[in-house]
């Protein structure tokens, strides 16, 4: 009976188990082909906007250096002073460029004297030597000779007494255009020269801040969007909530061998002095394009180590096609590559959908 009992629970428990299986194996699902949404590729203009950092810098300006060795005898002006075109900013001494100019002006003097007297003494042989026979030819040509030898001296004489002149002119500092002193490195009494050469650093800095160039280095990408007379949007760190606006004015025309951008500068008005030199902007460039182009979700574009591509479809299956990407915007990508207003394309395209995939 024992033996009977314990066969009769092995195999009960034996078919237990297999039903059970068999359950199992029935209620697994079937796989089926992932569905793919496509849409059809479509032109449009894409309008973006691309934010660059930018520098302002004086519309003009200039280092001024000492011409001539020499000290410092007055100070007409300081930092913040402003300036018009002309004015007097800085008197230096040089005792021995006055020593020189009162030497060539003697010179000059005595080379006159001695002109005056040549010439006379041609003269009044020219005269003489009207009659036949009083005055020989030699002697009137080495008259004349001596006569243009002196007035040649004369002539180099007048040059150094006016180099001297133009150097003592130098001694004046004068501001060459209308704008403000933004540095000075000099104080009265210091020994200044040429650069390099007693003056390290310019006994002044001019700018002009009426009127400031903006200046941006815009990637090779986006170079060819800009074209002068576009206005520009711009801020700036001390003024929060203002907005400020300026249009290009040049353009390089060339890209930078290290940076590989292309510089454009706008002129921008600086009405109330509200914009300072050496203010760093963020400038909104407008990327308008000019034609039509391929414009598709980011979703459809696969950027991997094989390239960037997307996947077409012919015939119901997917097909990897190379693209170049354009510009960007939020949701959106420009795209260059064979396609036609007839092409579709997958929206969520990724690296492990393969060539030949089947859509349904």
């Amino acid at each position: 009976m024992k033996t009977i009992y314990i066969t009769t629970t092995v195999l009960s428990t034996i078919f237990f188990l297999s039903s059970c299986g068999e359950k199992k194996k029935e209620s697994l699902p079937v796989e089926e082909t992932p569905k793919m949404e496509t849409f059809e590729i479509k032109k449009e203009k894409l309008s973006t906007e691309l934010a660059m950092p930018a520098e302002l810098v004086g519309f003009q300006q200039v280092d001024l250096y000492a011409k001539v060795s020499s000290f410092v005898k007055e100070l007409k002006a300081d930092i913040g002073t402003e300036v018009k075109k002309g004015q007097l900013l800085l008197v230096l001494d040089a005792p021995e460029t006055s020593s020189q100019l009162s030497a060539a002006e003697s010179r000059l003097h005595s080379q006159e004297s001695v002109y005056t007297a040549s010439n006379s003494t041609y003269k009044r042989l020219l005269e003489t030597s009207k009659v036949e026979g009083t005055v020989s030819s030699n002697d009137l040509e080495q008259a004349e000779s001596r006569k243009n030898a002196d007035f040649a001296q004369l002539q180099a004489a007048k040059a150094t007494y006016k180099e001297v002149q133009t150097m003592l002119g130098y001694l004046q500092i004068r501001a060459p255009f209308d704008g403000v002193v933004s540095a000075r490195n000099v104080n009265l009494g210091a020994y200044v020269g040429p650069s390099g050469k007693g003056s390290d650093l310019p006994l002044f800095t001019i700018q002009e801040q009426k009127k400031l160039r903006l200046s941006v280095y815009v990637p090779e990408l986006y170079a060819n969007y800009l074209n002068v007379g576009d206005e520009m949007r711009f801020t700036v760190r001390s003024a929060l909530g203002q907005t400020f606006s300026a249009k290009i004015a040049r353009k390089s025309g060339a890209l930078d061998s290290k940076l590989r951008s292309e510089r454009v500068e706008m002129d921008v008005n600086n009405t109330g002095n509200k914009l300072l030199p050496g203010m760093i902007a963020e400038v909104v460039l407008p990327l308008n394009a000019k034609d039509s182009t391929y414009v598709v979700p980011k979703s459809a574009v696969v950027t991997s180590s094989e390239g960037v591509f997307v996947l077409a479809v012919e015939n119901n299956k997917t097909e990897r096609t190379k693209v170049q990407k354009g510009r960007e915007f939020k949701d959106k990508v420009e795209i260059f590559g064979p396609f036609t207003s007839k092409s579709v394309l997958v929206k969520l395209a990724s690296e492990e959908i393969k060539d030949g995939t089947e859509v349904k």
